[in-house]
């Protein structure tokens, strides 16, 4: 099986309505790719919010300037609001603040980050299905980004998943209700997440995650997402994912570089329009069993593996 990676496949007919939130830091290459795909788009309300330059790092003002710079170069008909930090906050604070200012001005919207490539059909499967689900609170947000297309591949346009994978996504003001970046305090308020989401079979699943969320909650890690994952659990919420990838993440080189693994640098096809529904509107089992095992990597193996990491540590 192959995938379409033809990006000029689909052409959008008018302006994209729904509003779209662009996030940027400190990659000028990667911010002008992504601006561009958005461009296409058109989109008639654009945010951009950028954190600030680290004072240890010498040029970085600069070169988030230029960032800034190519995210609010509008050539089109559309209302630009920005937000730029003059410090740096870090990724958890800068981007969740972000978010909540997002959605304090929109009733729903569409988030990419500088690193997020999209295909074009990712903003009107997004904005089609923010409006399939305005109304339905057991869906907490929608997904362009599907590592698995070759693994397991949907009958339907999209599938429901209990899994939140934020490269390329869009949301309710809903959606952060009840967030705080701070996970610990979100752990200590309510902790039900494994009944409200897990049966007695996903042993695995619960480790990980447990151990996810206690080093967030302990801030061995900087991130927002994850406190929104353990968000839509507590909630009870489900996430709609596109059975085609629709987004490439191509930030594991530069300024932020990461070992490349089987997530990044996927390519990307459009999805056929009029999107299909799923027979069957509860979670796909064999979708996040796929999702789990390739892109988590939760396996028998890796668990032992981690399990004797820690006996010769």
């Amino acid at each position: 099986m192959t995938l379409n990676t033809d990006r000029s496949a689909f052409v959008p007919n008018t302006s994209l309505s729904t509003p779209v939130l662009f996030l940027i830091f400190n990659r000028p290459n990667t911010t002008k790719q992504v601006f561009s795909a958005i461009q296409k788009a058109r989109p008639t309300h654009l945010y951009v919010a950028g954190d600030g330059p680290r004072a240890e790092q010498s040029n970085e003002d600069e070169i988030c300037k230029i960032a800034r710079s190519i995210a609010t170069n509008v050539d089109w008909d559309c209302e630009v609001k920005t937000l730029f930090q003059d410090q740096n906050l870090g990724c958890r604070l800068a981007v969740s603040q972000a978010i909540a200012w997002f959605f304090e001005n929109e009733p729903e919207g569409i988030i990419l980050e500088d690193d997020c490539l999209p295909s074009q059909s990712f903003f009107q499967f997004c904005q089609e299905l923010l409006e399939e689900f305005r109304y339905d609170k057991q869906v907490g947000a929608i997904c362009g980004f599907y590592s698995n297309e070759l693994d397991y591949k949907p009958s339907a346009s999209y599938f429901f998943s209990r899994y939140l994978r934020v490269w390329g996504w869009a949301g309710w003001r809903r959606s952060l209700e009840g967030y705080d970046s701070n996970l610990k305090n979100q752990m200590e308020k309510n902790n039900t997440w494994k009944i409200n989401v897990f049966n007695r079979t996903d042993v695995l699943p619960i480790k990980y995650f447990q151990k996810a969320f206690e080093a967030v909650a302990n801030g061995e890690i900087d991130t927002w997402d994850t406190q929104l994952q353990y968000l839509l659990w507590q909630k009870k919420q489900r996430v709609v994912v596109s059975s085609k990838n629709l987004i490439q993440n191509i930030g594991w080189t530069g300024a932020h570089a990461q070992t490349k693994d089987h997530n990044h640098e996927l390519p990307t096809s459009e999805i056929e329009f009029p999107l299909t529904s799923p027979k069957i509107v509860e979670r796909d089992v064999k979708a996040d069993k796929v999702i789990e095992q390739i892109s988590y990597r939760i396996t028998k193996l890796s668990y032992l593996k981690s399990q004797i990491k820690k006996l010769v540590s």
